[in-house]
């Protein structure tokens, strides 16, 4: 089942021609998952070939550069003739907020738009196989993170085994990787756990949106595949970070190295370094011995199975 996530919107509070404002799309089979809307967020999805066929808006905090592309995608999606319903999420005490962007320019869309409040460490989605958890995160306002967590997965079926147990080749293998004990021919029974090894993790994928570096995401990233981490500075700026309620790459990435990340992506690239991201990249290298990297807008990112 495939897993990618595409970097719509890289750039801190002003935007640049390089980075537009906050936005990642998740795409999870036949789900597309989008975090957080910054202004010009669906212009980033037509020049990426996303389309709009959006399901789920999670909103981490009411700050212009992650919100403001609401109206318009909303709007857009009403002149395409959209039908399904559309569910957006925010931190409970801007659910209204957020209803009145959606609203904003007295668009009145056709479709159902649900907006709800999510309180952190409880669950914004459970859906069969996955489910997208809330995070507390620590800024200038109220701010939530993501984190979509997939179930984990039947362990590995060891055919080999079966058929030295007498297992037949046929219904009896799917049965017992389903968890339920067969019966052979000669009385024996085979159970499951003779055959079919311990479960596999499924994936993690942790959006924190601005944030200082906190013991919430921390839990919440462990063993992530993918981390993706406000950035806003380097070093060079690790005062103003503090001041602002961002994190600098060194700090995402001591953070990742202490939550055992296999990746690191770091996002929310202030306009102050332009086009140059040498500086984040080399201090995060310091403090994280995994996968590190800045995304450009449009940049994409496949998820593979942690046993792949």
């Amino acid at each position: 089942m495939s897993m990618r996530v595409t970097f719509l919107g890289t750039g801190g509070a002003v935007p640049t021609t390089e980075r537009n404002p906050s936005s990642v799309l998740v795409h999870r089979e036949g789900d597309r998952l989008l975090f957080d809307a910054g202004e010009g967020t669906q212009r980033q999805m037509m020049r990426f070939g996303t389309g709009f066929t959006v399901s789920d808006v999670f909103v981490t905090h009411l700050h212009g550069d992650h919100v403001l592309g609401l109206p318009g995608l909303v709007q857009t999606m009403d002149f395409n003739g959209r039908e399904d319903a559309l569910s957006i999420y925010a931190p409970a005490s801007i659910e209204s907020d957020v209803r009145g962007l959606v609203h904003a320019a007295d668009t009145h869309p056709s479709f159902p738009v649900h907006v709800y409040g999510v309180e952190p460490g409880e669950a914004a989605v459970v859906r069969d196989g996955y489910e997208v958890r809330t995070i507390r995160t620590a800024h200038r306002t109220d701010a939530v993170g993501y984190a979509l967590v997939e179930d984990d997965r039947k362990g590995r079926f060891d055919r080999e085994r079966a058929e030295e147990l007498g297992v037949p080749v046929g219904p009896k293998f799917s049965r017992l990787h389903g968890g339920e004990s067969v019966e052979l021919d000669d009385g024996t029974v085979v159970d499951p756990e003779q055959v079919v090894g311990d479960p596999r993790p499924g994936r993690r994928v942790v959006y924190t949106g601005d944030t200082r570096p906190t013991g919430p995401v921390e839990a919440a990233a462990a063993d992530a595949d993918l981390l993706i981490h406000d950035a806003t500075f380097a070093d060079d700026w690790a005062d103003r970070a503090a001041d602002t309620g961002h994190a600098t790459a060194r700090e995402a990435a001591e953070l990742a190295d202490r939550a055992g990340v296999e990746r690191l992506a770091l996002t929310h690239i202030s306009s102050r370094y332009a086009g140059d991201v040498s500086d984040h990249l080399a201090e995060a290298r310091e403090a994280f011995d995994g996968e590190v990297f800045v995304p450009d807008d449009g940049e994409t990112c496949e998820i593979p199975y942690p046993d792949e």
